[in-house]
């Protein structure tokens, strides 16, 4: 048995020489199996084994007793133990989030935590092929897409490892027996009260009795095999976020080019834009995606209410993710001027900017550079200074190559600026005349020619 386990982790590169495991141990069949294998491997790899238990405070003695019994194994096999309680069900009555949902964070928490201080580069669950089984059927019973049909994945993120995964709850059963290792029973998992446990103890021998005697493995097949479409996908998946999707200051775009592509692909990428924006995916449903998709569809400043506080924008056609501010901000109010005599080496802060202004004697030492956010002008046309500001009503300049002026709102409809972002855009003015337009715009009033000398730069750097 311990032979098949090292071909799966063979197989799906779950293991390797040196490697530091901490194995999360409840106590149970499957987790004393994953650890005695893994202890009994330990020298051939020349593996550290470390082990990592979680008291939920759920069952009484019970609960006890598993912890009693996990620190025993651990002494007897000389395996390092790590010991957390932590009091399940008063977070969950204060998070308002089921048991099992606590349990599995907390239970994450814990193993990360102790893997840092410790230095476990991996982590190894004891999920097995009926667990697979369980987990596809109910899915299934949910409505899934390909995504839920690949069940649980013998790696996951890197460090996460199921070494244990191809073996069935009858051989670990027997394996426990054969090396006499007396695992705890958690009663709960023989009672009919958990969706889960009627899958495992109704709905799974039901099929085997009636249907497939091979149900589990036939079930792990079919996992495994969709599995390696779901990565192809993922991977077109990926190329597609890249090229289509950009994460910037306050927001994700989505690009209308985007909605081109085949369903499978645009709903997987918006998924992908939703947990990247926001780093998570509770909440979400594919109603979403699909409530996204309907708003490509619509003209632009058409808006729609997401999860999570979020808002998802049609600005000429692209999509943009936001969060919803609480309250609108009044930039009319944003204004700084700088004297001419105080203007060298100013650092100021302008809303997310920060603003430096050199002066430079000698026109040789200009470094002309691509950056949107950095120019040029001639110092000698400022009379009284410089204002920062945001846009007025009736705002006009003389862009750079033309002889008549052009107003702000015509530049910014022109350049497709989303409404909002128009009044965050700065502004530069020397004296009451607008000179830059950061990010568009630059006045030929003062552009830099052949005979000046005396030059004023100006970079923004954006605040992270």
């Amino acid at each position: 048995m311990i032979d098949k386990v090292k071909v799966f982790a063979q197989e799906n590169n779950l293991i390797e020489n040196n490697d530091k495991i901490l194995v999360a141990l409840s106590g149970g069949p499957d987790s004393v199996c994953l650890l005695h294998m893994l202890h009994s491997l330990k020298d051939e790899l020349n593996l550290t084994i470390g082990a990592a238990h979680i008291n939920h405070m759920l069952r009484g003695e019970e609960a006890t007793g598993d912890e009693l019994y996990v620190e025993k194994l651990c002494k007897n096999l000389s395996i390092p133990c790590y010991i957390a309680r932590i009091d399940i069900d008063s977070i969950s009555k204060k998070t308002s989030m089921s048991h099992e949902m606590v349990g599995r964070d907390e239970r994450y928490k814990f193993f990360e935590a102790i893997s840092n201080k410790h230095k476990y580069n991996k982590v190894a669950i004891a999920h097995n092929a009926n667990d697979q089984a369980e987990t596809v059927i109910m899915r299934m019973m949910r409505g899934t897409g390909l995504e839920g049909l690949v069940g649980i994945r013998a790696k996951r993120g890197g460090n996460i490892i199921r070494p244990i995964l191809s073996l069935s709850r009858e051989e670990i059963e027997t394996y426990c027996s054969e090396k006499k290792l007396e695992p705890r029973i958690d009663k709960t998992n023989l009672e009919n009260i958990y969706s889960r446990n009627k899958v495992r103890l109704d709905i799974l021998p039901y099929m085997k009795e009636n249907f497939n005697e091979d149900i589990i493995q036939t079930l792990n097949r079919m996992a495994g095999i969709l599995q390696k479409d779901d990565e192809y996908i993922n991977k077109q998946c990926n190329k597609a976020f890249k090229e289509y999707c950009e994460l910037e200051l306050e927001s994700l775009l989505i690009n209308k080019e985007l909605f081109k592509l085949d369903d499978a692909i645009v709903t997987r990428v918006i998924k992908k834009s939703f947990i990247d924006y926001s780093g998570k995916y509770i909440n979400f449903e594919m109603k979403h995606i699909y409530d996204v998709i309907d708003l490509a569809k619509k003209g632009t400043n058409k808006k729609i209410d997401l999860p999570n506080d979020i808002i998802a924008e049609n600005i000429y056609g692209n999509i943009y993710l936001k969060y919803k501010k609480k309250k609108e901000e009044n930039h009319q109010n944003n204004e700084i001027f700088i004297a001419k005599e105080g203007l060298s080496n100013n650092n100021l802060r302008f809303m997310n900017y920060i603003v430096n202004i050199e002066i430079i004697n000698n026109k040789k030492n200009m470094e002309f550079s691509n950056n949107d956010l950095i120019k040029y002008f001639d110092y000698d046309k400022i009379r009284k200074g410089i204002i920062i500001r945001t846009r007025k009503d009736g705002d006009k300049i003389r862009p750079l190559g033309m002889t008549g002026n052009k107003k702000l709102k015509d530049i910014f409809i022109n350049n497709k600026v989303p409404k909002e972002e128009r009044d965050i855009i700065p502004i530069i003015c020397f004296d009451n005349n607008i000179s830059w337009i950061v990010g568009h715009k630059v006045s030929e009033d003062y552009k830099v020619t052949q005979k000046i000398e005396k030059i004023i730069k100006i970079k923004l750097v954006r605040k992270e």
